[in-house]
């Protein structure tokens, strides 16, 4: 992995961070329950304050649930790509083992496998697109509740003010209205608390809203680098690595025809070895021949005998 620009338990971390966060927030509410106890709950004429504060705490509630398990997703999933770059360093015929089948690097694996028992060219462009398209179908919710937050407290603050409208008419209306002004009061309160609730839940929210869409970035890119680097020259033979084999095999060629060559020009001087030696050799049996002939001769003169005998 150390050629591979991937944030190892990247969303591990964030999950841990969201932890600690919400127990610090709990401690904070604890410490200070007075004011949380003034601001939401003490002296409200109406329950239109909890209904806003509770609807928007509630949908809060569901986008964090959403983060946590999508977090906790791609925890595995990057633990399993951990595991899938050790296999092939350590068990290459074993790329899979010991990882989720359901896994994405384990379907992208596949994937490659049987377009390459096919014989279809793999564009990896289009596999990275449609692995995108899906992730983001789990960061929807999330991104709806990230839109909708702050909406809910400029719907709450609004509808505050609106009530705190109708006790300050009934206030001009009549001149002591301890009703009207109470109103008044009660419809600030709501909108201060709706306030607070909607810009604290959205900076909390969007604060891992973001760090979820960085682990996904983060995870998808890894899976894309392993298909690039690990992947791809195992399952797809593009032609630069044919022309790359090809000039190779060409080079081994030209070494093999310059040893045939030096091999045969060896042949050759052995051969006119050879010949020269056969030539030697019967230059000196035609010098045999003559002196035997010779002797013969001088026998015959010798011995006083007839060319015949």
């Amino acid at each position: 992995m150390d050629n591979i620009n991937f944030h190892r338990h990247y969303s591990r971390n964030t999950l841990l961070r969201l932890v600690i966060l919400t127990l610090v927030g709990a401690a904070l509410a604890a410490w200070k329950w007075d004011l949380v106890n003034d601001i939401y709950f003490k002296d409200q004429l109406t329950r239109l304050g909890w209904v806003i504060n509770g609807a928007i705490v509630a949908l809060f509630l569901v986008g964090m649930l959403r983060i946590a398990l999508s977090l906790m997703n791609y925890a595995r999933e990057e633990s399993a790509l951990l595991r899938f770059v050790r296999n092939l360093h350590k068990r290459p015929e074993e790329p899979l083992k010991g990882i989720p089948r359901r896994s994405l690097i384990a379907l992208r694996y596949r994937t490659l496998l049987d377009l390459h028992n096919a014989h279809t060219p793999i564009n990896q462009n289009a596999l990275a697109a449609t692995l995108v398209a899906a992730e983001s179908t789990r960061s929807s919710l999330a991104k709806y509740i990230n839109n909708v937050l702050i909406l809910l407290g400029v719907f709450g603050t609004i509808v505050s003010l609106s009530i705190a409208l109708i006790g300050a008419s009934d206030v001009l209306e009549n001149a002591v209205s301890a009703s009207g002004m109470g109103m008044v009061i009660h419809g600030m309160s709501t909108a201060l608390s709706t306030t607070i609730t909607a810009i604290v839940c959205y900076v909390f929210f969007g604060y891992f809203y973001l760090r979820l869409n960085d682990a996904q970035t983060n995870l998808v890119s890894g899976i894309e680098q392993v298909t690039s680097a690990y992947l791809m020259p195992k399952f797809q033979v593009q032609t630069d690595t044919v022309l790359y084999e090809f000039t190779g095999l060409i080079r081994s060629l030209q070494s093999l025809v310059a040893e045939m060559d030096s091999t045969q020009k060896t042949f050759k001087d052995t051969e006119l070895h050879i010949l020269d030696t056969l030539q030697h050799h019967r230059q000196g049996v035609d010098e045999v021949s003559g002196k035997i002939d010779q002797m013969l001769r001088l026998l015959r003169i010798g011995f006083r005998l007839r060319d015949d005998e």
